[in-house]
């Protein structure tokens, strides 16, 4: 119980001699309330102080989405768990292995051709800028550049950043072996979660986690497929373009491709300026290309790729980069829309009812009832380790089927068109 007290003022007309009037105010607060207050704060407190391992366990949630599907693609075959995931995180070094090693040493060498030729490069970008009307406002500022001034300020980063990078190759050391773990150690993990959950909520939260895995295993391989292409078309263009040192080059462009929306000016920026030494109309003609290609990955190969994995609208994809990159810079824009995707995928999981929808979905809820009472019938009397290995069967089957309805209902929507054309 809480106890207030308010003064009343005195007023003018009463005596000197008068009091003022006290009137308590008594808040009572049970002990449920005060109980939740106080784990609120000491949640808030411990976010605070652990969240740079909570996006070391994110990051390696992640990663464990990317390869479980290659994994049980190969457990379904007959093969044991552990050598199923031998063979994919062996091909995973192999495939990094291997591109490191065809890779770096080229880097090395013309990263260091570019900072040798720089002078250069500098003479002929102003040559080029003003030969042109619409270029020569920025000749005075190419020539104003001094090449000298970049190495000692990549030096001055390299020692003010230097143990914080090696800081996060040590967390993401470690986030690829939790990874490992956490696929060894699947059903015990997961039983350990479902432990913690009644059992009302164990068909639920195995629609979340094969969600979740969908999502984010959906969105790590389409970031890796769509930065593998544009490094290698970038590599291509520069290549017949004759611009000199197209890995670099190439290899940046794939990275920052990673980037949304900023990530084609990043790429495109340094590939322009590079081709800006064979001539302006080369720039052009490989602003032009690298321009049409992003059209064509954001239009095509991101649809293709992406598929429905994430179901955002634009407006939203906009606001989570937003927060995400104010939040945590580039890494908070990374894992904003998986992150975005995975919170409005759990809204329509729990059948949370937002306060302005009213949406009929008494279909579905008896769906779930079907499918709360055949989980219940199958998990009575099984431990939590069980009971999550039944509740993931039964939302596994649940997916299978809805897949093959909507297959169907598009199949029957198309015949009327497939028979009016023939």
């Amino acid at each position: 119980m809480l106890q207030l007290c308010c003064v009343t003022p005195r007023d003018s007309k009463t005596t000197p001699d008068a009091r003022p009037k006290q009137t308590f105010v008594r808040v009572e607060l049970s002990v449920r309330t005060a109980l939740i207050a106080l784990l609120t704060l000491v949640a808030v407190w411990l976010f605070l102080q652990l969240w740079q391992i909570l996006l070391v366990i994110v990051v390696a949630l992640m990663i464990v989405g990317m390869l479980n599907p290659f994994v049980d693609k190969l457990e379904n075959r007959g093969m044991r768990r552990e050598y199923a995931i031998a063979i994919v995180f062996t091909a995973l070094f192999v495939v990094v292995g291997g591109f490191c090693a065809l890779t770096i040493p080229t880097l090395v060498t013309q990263l260091g051709d570019v900072m040798e030729n720089l002078p250069k490069t500098q003479a002929k970008v102003v040559t080029a800028l003003e030969h042109s009307r619409l270029t020569a406002p920025f000749a005075s500022s190419a020539r104003a550049f001094n090449p000298s001034d970049l190495g000692k300020r990549a030096q001055e980063l390299g020692f003010t950043y230097g143990p914080r990078v090696i800081e996060i190759g040590a967390y993401a050391v470690t986030a690829f072996f939790l990874a490992v773990y956490l696929m060894i150690d699947r059903d015990r993990m997961r039983g350990a979660l479902f432990a913690l959950i009644p059992r009302s909520y164990h068909l639920r939260t195995s629609r979340v986690v094969l969600n979740l895995e969908t999502i984010v295993g959906g969105y790590m391989r389409g970031q890796a497929i769509t930065s593998l292409l544009m490094a290698v078309f970038t590599f291509g263009v520069l290549t017949v373009a004759g611009v000199p040192n197209a890995l670099a080059l190439a290899l940046f462009a794939g990275i920052a491709d990673v980037l949304p929306y900023i990530g084609a000016l990043l790429a495109c920026g340094p590939a322009v300026l590079a081709a800006l030494s064979k001539g302006t109309t080369t720039a052009l003609v490989v602003l032009v290309v690298l321009a049409a290609y992003q059209e064509f990955e954001s239009r095509v190969i991101v649809p293709r790729v992406y598929g429905k994995v994430l179901r955002l609208p634009p407006a939203s994809v906009m606001i989570a980069l937003l927060v995400g990159g104010k939040l945590l810079g580039i890494l908070g824009a990374l894992l904003a829309l998986p992150i975005a995707a995975g919170i409005r995928m759990i809204i329509a999981e729990m059948r949370v009812e937002l306060p302005g929808e009213e949406v009929d979905d008494g279909e579905l809820r008896a769906k779930d009832a079907v499918a709360e009472r055949e989980f219940a019938a199958r998990a009575a009397g099984h431990p939590a380790v069980e009971a999550a290995a039944i509740a993931t069967e039964i939302a596994v089957e649940r997916r299978a089927d809805d897949e093959t309805k909507a297959d169907d209902a598009r199949e029957v929507a198309t015949e009327p068109l497939t028979s009016g054309a023939s």
